[in-house]
């Protein structure tokens, strides 16, 4: 049986990996694939095929911006993916293990799969593409352990809390963060209280939350 994959990936040689890799398959599936290296081409294969003509789709996070579509990454490739091809299986493999990061791709796409490139082996890649294959989710030891951590934090960690770490950790005081997240400026002091609170650095600074989330390896 064949099984059509798109494969989205800026690196044409971790993309010739997998393909090889997928080969030694125990399904008896042929692995036909199609590429793309970044989101302006993989965002003329998905709106101009057919409703769900492939069964999946293998995503690197990362990839050269579309500008003109408002594509930045691989997490905006899979929402056009799941908007177009409803039943395709998503597979992000990524190398960032940023626990808010991966936490994030799953709340806002829950794909099939979830790699973090580091994780995984040849045989590990083989066994996730199998079992997602017969329906199975399938996430490496990185992501399960940064998405139990985080699922237990969950009622501090909301959504803009989260984003409220990430855009200190790129430099963005509160002011920037307010017009980022259409908030006033109140509900962002208001909201890095209830971070450092939880952080136990109720005296903190903007420096100081992004160091403990760094060291609790948030970001």
């Amino acid at each position: 049986m064949p099984i059509k994959i798109l494969m989205i990936d800026d690196h044409p040689s971790q993309i010739e990996g997998y393909k090889t890799i997928l080969s030694y398959n125990t399904l008896g599936a042929e692995i036909v694939t199609t590429v793309a290296y970044n989101c302006e081409s993989a965002y003329g294969i998905i709106t101009i095929a057919k409703d769900s003509e492939y069964d999946m789709v293998f995503i690197d996070r990362s990839l050269p911006a579309f500008p003109e579509k408002k594509l930045k990454s691989g997490e905006d490739i899979a929402l056009l993916v799941r908007r177009h091809w409803p039943a395709t299986k998503i597979v992000f493999l990524t190398s960032h293990a940023e626990a808010f990061l991966l936490y994030n791709i799953v709340k806002k796409i829950n794909p099939q799969g979830l790699l973090v490139k580091s994780d995984f082996s040849a045989d590990e890649l083989l066994l996730a593409f199998e079992r997602i294959v017969d329906g199975a989710t399938y996430y490496t030891h990185t992501v399960k352990e940064g998405i139990n951590e985080l699922l237990s934090k969950e009622r501090f960690l909301d959504d803009l809390n989260r984003q409220i770490i990430i855009l200190l950790s790129q430099g963005l005081r509160t002011a920037s963060i307010a017009d980022e997240l259409h908030l006033s400026k109140s509900s962002v002091e208001k909201r890095k209280v209830q971070i450092k609170d939880y952080l136990c650095i109720a005296k903190g600074t903007d420096e100081d939350i992004v160091r403990e989330s760094k060291k609790l390896g948030f970001i």
